[in-house]
């Protein structure tokens, strides 16, 4: 039996940018693949584990191992040699491009374009993007995220992703949140239709008829959605949507209620309130996580398919059209099903502390 193969030897330059291609949406699965295989085998994983986890077989990652110490980053995206045209770019000006892109920024700007970039590194801009594309690198765009210092952030997370995991019998599990100040935004011209050729129009400037908020909670289970329309966001509006939860769920069973810490839900009313009804439970997420909870995923949907687009001439007619919108999705409920264990997501979050910690560092 031969022994396993000792991690693969890289620069640091090599690894930020491969963990830049391995989480891209645009570029080619098989790159995407190749980027994670080499990540791994820098961390010592056997061939054939790496083979499992991305989906090749073990020929293929020793493959990809032995071309990317020979050639490492600057064929990563190119055919094997004879199969395709020869690149003219060496090695040392592919990492140089790659570090400066990551690490530094142009005189008086926030980030490189491919025109700025050429001209520093004296090469063609063809080039910059083509060394971009290969790889992943996105200088013109920027996610947004935000990493929980919830002191209680463990527990918290272990609870709400065992309730989708692992949810207790003989119980109903929602996610409940409200979607505060929706306005009812009516455009101040009529929008003209969809015709070949030309897409639908709307006025960029509107009027604004007055704001409603829903309070929704999504049945893990079934995907139902339970939802009122309240004029305010206070305690008061909350216990009412909790007593409508309370009439809908057929007494033999406990509830447990996944939620944010926002003030009102552990207002001493409330707290009372639920003191009398001992079988409802509810499981706060870790602050600055609202990914956390599912029916955010559900406001999206209503958003993107009933709000945006929409013309609202008063708040009555904003409600009509947000019912109409939970009816509809109730007809055929689908649920979100939650995939992600919480060892997985707390190893992703270790990362993210770890990062920038050494950024903060620096």
């Amino acid at each position: 039996m031969s022994s396993p193969a000792s991690p693969l030897q890289m620069s640091a330059g090599q690894r930020e940018a491969l963990e830049v291609l391995s989480r891209s949406q645009a570029a080619p699965h098989r790159q995407v693949q190749r980027a994670k295989a080499l990540l791994l085998a820098a961390d010592g994983v056997a061939n054939t584990r790496i083979s499992v986890q991305v989906g090749v077989t073990p020929v293929t990652v020793r493959a990809w191992r032995e071309r990317f110490a020979v050639e490492g980053l600057a064929k990563l995206g190119q055919v094997r040699a004879g199969r395709g045209r020869k690149t003219s770019i060496p090695e040392e000006k592919v990492q140089q491009i790659v570090h400066d892109t990551l690490r530094t920024k142009p005189k008086g700007q926030t980030h490189w374009s491919c025109r700025t970039m050429a001209a520093h590194q004296g090469v063609s801009s063809a080039t910059v993007q083509r060394i971009w594309h290969n790889l992943g690198i996105k200088p013109h765009l920027v996610d947004t995220f935000k990493v929980s210092n919830d002191p209680d952030f463990e527990a918290k997370l272990t609870d709400v992703v065992g309730l989708y995991l692992d949810p207790p019998d003989r119980a109903v599990v929602f996610c409940v949140d409200e979607k505060s100040q929706v306005q009812a935004l009516d455009r101040t011209q009529p929008s003209l239709p969809m015709t070949k050729g030309r897409n639908a129009t709307m006025t960029h400037d509107y009027k604004r008829n007055g704001t409603t908020t829903l309070f929704a909670a999504l049945n893990v289970l079934t995907g139902e959605v339970t939802g009122r329309c309240l004029p305010q966001h206070r305690h008061q509006e909350f216990l009412k949507f909790l007593k409508v939860i309370d009439a809908e769920v057929p007494k033999s069973q406990d509830v447990h209620v996944i939620l944010d810490n926002y003030g009102t839900h552990k207002h001493p009313t409330i707290k009372q309130w639920l003191r009398r009804h001992k079988r409802f439970h509810l499981h706060f997420i870790p602050t600055s996580s609202s990914w956390l909870n599912l029916v955010e995923r559900w406001f999206r949907d209503l958003t993107d398919k009933a709000l945006r687009r929409g013309s609202f001439n008063s708040v009555p007619d904003l409600i009509t059209s947000i019912e109409e919108y939970l009816e509809a999705h109730n007809e055929e409920p689908k649920p979100f099903v939650w995939t992600a264990t919480a060892e997985s997501i707390l190893a992703k979050v270790r990362r993210a502390r770890t990062r920038l910690d050494e950024v903060v560092n620096q």
